[in-house]
């Protein structure tokens, strides 16, 4: 199996190809995917894209949801981790 490099709020990541993004990012040891409109931490909660909980910004396009997105070599993933 072929692995995928992707950068994760800066730090690259080999995941297996196929893996989701949701499920690279807690390989990356996070589960933070977005904050709330009040700052709380918000992570995947239904894995099949109905709650939002997962959204993350994709190669600069927001709300992307990463429980629906296969990881892509060179993919670069910003989530509510890092804090604007």
């Amino acid at each position: 199996m072929t692995d995928v490099v992707l950068n994760i709020n800066g730090h690259d990541i080999h995941v297996a190809q196929g893996v989701s993004v949701a499920a690279a990012i807690a390989m990356a040891g996070s589960a933070i995917t977005r904050r709330s409109v009040r700052g709380a931490a918000r992570a995947p909660l239904c894995g099949m894209g109905v709650c939002q909980e997962c959204r993350v910004t994709i190669d600069g396009r927001m709300h992307q949801l990463s429980c629906q997105t296969p990881c892509a070599d060179g993919m670069r993933v910003t989530t509510g981790e890092v804090q604007p």
